[in-house]
């Protein structure tokens, strides 16, 4: 197979560390997701990671006890940083090489996030990946994902989900929601879709990068993406 893209940033979701339904970090799930990033690097793609906090800490829920934003928020950050560990392990157990880089400094456990030295790390065939979201509270691990992703100069985010891509309405629910191959920005944004909040939208589209949604478990989905297969919905002008 003939990759389409050169260089991606791949965004997962927290709850694709940890068993279905369950919060904390499941070995066994961490090895899967790294088995699909060894795919994809295998077929010559540069990629970088991002990860959620999903299945550790959720900001909003601490934030409705009465928590200070800004305090549940650099604890998800924190808590990338775990996750981002944990995959680190799992790639360089395969064989593959890693760089793990945070937005908030720990020089003990990682490096800091530098964009050249990103950069070069993918040049080199290393996987990537950034934890710490912006390393600013208030804004999500998406909107921290559409920022890297240019600032790196990938070519698509892929957004790798438990679904296989963007629905008129909640696939799990109704059998006969129909799945979008296309949509624009404006109607990913008019539709109020739950795959990604607006402000990542609305970077992506003031950038023109494009959003690929699909569906992270689905075996050979993701390499289906950077291979130019009609894959999950994508999100572009």
């Amino acid at each position: 197979m003939r990759a389409k893209y050169k260089r991606i940033l791949l965004k997962v979701g927290g709850e694709a560390l940890a068993e279905p339904g369950a919060f904390g970090i499941a070995p066994s799930r961490v090895k899967e997701l790294a088995e699909r990033i060894r795919g994809v690097r295998d077929l010559g793609v540069e990629v970088a990671v991002v990860a959620g906090a999903g299945n550790i800490w959720r900001g909003r829920e601490g934030k409705q006890s009465g928590m200070d934003r800004a305090t549940a928020d650099y604890m998800g950050m924190l808590a990338t940083v775990m996750n981002g560990m944990a995959l680190q392990d799992a790639l360089e157990n395969m064989g593959v090489d890693t760089r793990l880089q945070t937005a908030l400094e720990m020089k003990s456990v990682a490096e800091p996030y530098i964009r050249r030295r990103a950069l070069r790390h993918l040049e080199k065939g290393r996987v990537v990946l950034l934890a710490g979201g912006t390393g600013n509270p208030y804004f999500t691990t998406d909107t921290a994902s559409a920022l890297r992703a240019m600032e790196i100069d990938a070519e698509v985010m892929v957004k790798a989900t438990k679904v296989d891509g963007v629905y008129d309405k909640d696939p799990q629910q109704h059998p006969d929601a129909k799945r979008f191959t296309e949509l624009s920005y404006l109607e990913a944004l008019n539709m109020g879709v739950q795959v990604m909040d607006s402000t990542a939208l609305t970077l992506c589209m003031d950038n023109q990068l494009p959003i690929i949604v699909t569906n992270l478990w689905k075996e050979g989905s993701i390499e289906g993406v950077v291979t130019g297969k009609d894959v999950g919905t994508l999100i572009s002008s």
